[in-house]
């Protein structure tokens, strides 16, 4: 493990891993410096979540038992946060489940507004859902789901161990940043022009200097 502390206070959030690999200066301007911005795009989203957000609703068809909203965590990662849905499915080679006959294994399963990205933000978010379940129920997980609006279609993601490195490398990134309270500057792009917090980022003014430092100065003004 590569944090000495494992205090539950400093857990960041799972879904950060997102915003962080999509850009690290968006991460840190909803996570550390606490803005938000909504946008068509993050109200869409939020609609999208809300059939799936109903905490620890269960539903058992066949040998699939379907938990919704399910609370999950990383000692190791120092993260928190919730799975839209896990999926059990009974399996030989699965685990016990308290309360429920037979073993199962566990599938997450994301949902995402829109089509599949172009970058890999969706499928570390995944991969880190599933390193939490792994821990917490002791099993391997080796594949999970992203279920995009768009396309009504789930896309199958293979969870290899490269993909397990590349989310721990970025969990000890974003708590080395969290931890001094940095704001990354702005590394501008495409992308910039969709991003909610596009009018708070201020791109072109902030290539020099943070949110935090411009608001003071226009307060001293």
């Amino acid at each position: 493990m590569w944090m000495d502390s494992n205090e539950e206070d400093r857990y960041l959030m799972l879904s950060g891993l997102q915003h962080f690999q999509f850009c690290k200066r968006q991460w840190a301007l909803i996570h550390i410096e606490q803005q938000w911005e909504e946008n068509a795009r993050t109200i869409e989203g939020r609609h999208l979540h809300q059939k799936a957000d109903q905490p620890l609703i269960k539903e058992k068809r066949g040998s699939k038992l379907t938990v919704r909203a399910m609370p999950v965590q990383s000692r190791e990662l120092q993260i928190s946060g919730v799975c839209d849905v896990v999926e059990l499915v009974e399996d030989p080679d699965g685990v016990e489940l308290a309360g429920v006959d037979g073993t199962y294994k566990a599938y997450p399963v994301e949902y995402k507004r829109g089509k599949p990205k172009r970058g890999d933000e969706d499928i570390i978010q995944l991969a880190a859902q599933a390193m939490c379940l792994e821990e917490m129920m002791l099993c391997r997980v080796d594949k999970g789901y992203l279920y995009y609006h768009e396309i009504r279609h789930r896309v199958e993601v293979a969870i290899v161990d490269a993909l397990r490195e590349q989310v721990r490398q970025m969990a000890r990134e974003m708590h080395h940043y969290y931890d001094k309270r940095h704001t990354p500057k702005v590394q501008t792009g495409p992308f910039c022009k969709n991003c909610s917090l596009h009018p708070v980022c201020l791109p072109k003014l902030m290539n020099k200097r943070s949110v935090q430092s411009y608001i003071e100065g226009r307060l001293s003004e």
